[in-house]
């Protein structure tokens, strides 16, 4: 079954709502974001999270320094690279943590995912140019993918069953997508959740 992963929470009461629904992964945005939150605050909202959900830190372009600190506070076990980050940088951050990585891709044109097939990061993230748009891509740009991927950029409850079906992702990541007014909607992310596994 497709495993979700609800990006970009701020708040007691998103951790709250989704202690209540159980997306596999949940996302903490430490790059500049009207969702940004501090290190000290992802930990506090980690030490509430259902031990079941696994947190992961989004970063852009960030020191690998920061990275460590971060992991090793507790707050993160998974870290996403959505940044220009290359080969060498993300070798480098396997070398010093054994934690697995997500690295995100654009996806403009046929062929940019398939220049990542060999990376040593554990997943890839397909995005929409730039990421945290809202707004989807053409999935048929995809192509072959070898690894294991998340698919991401405008995913709603309207689309995300579709999404599933002609991209056969290994998660779905969502975050505007099941927000109403910039803040998480309780009703959007349990209808999210619903459609990502039953539509599958």
């Amino acid at each position: 079954m497709v495993k979700v992963k609800i990006c970009g929470l701020s708040r007691i009461e998103d951790i709250e709502i989704v202690n209540l629904v159980k997306p596999d992964y949940i996302g903490f945005v430490f790059a500049e974001s009207r969702r940004k939150v501090t290190p000290q605050h992802a930990l506090e909202l980690r030490k509430l999270l259902h031990p079941d959900i696994i947190p992961v830190g989004v970063f852009v372009n960030e020191q690998i320094e920061t990275i460590m600190t971060i992991v090793k506070s507790g707050a993160i076990d998974i870290i996403q690279l959505h940044g220009s980050e290359d080969e060498h940088y993300i070798q480098k951050l396997k070398l010093q943590m054994n934690r697995p990585v997500i690295k995100a891709v654009s996806v403009q044109n046929k062929g940019d995912v398939q220049k990542w097939q060999g990376t040593i990061a554990d997943y890839l993230l397909l995005d929409h140019k730039g990421g945290g748009t809202g707004e989807s891509f053409d999935w048929d740009l995809i192509g072959e993918v070898k690894k294991p991927f998340f698919l991401a950029g405008g995913l709603h409850t309207q689309n995300v069953g579709k999404a599933i079906k002609q991209t056969t992702p290994f998660a779905v990541d969502v975050s505007s997508g099941v927000e109403t007014d910039g803040a998480k909607d309780a009703k959007k992310i349990v209808e999210f959740i619903r459609r990502s596994q039953n539509e599958y």
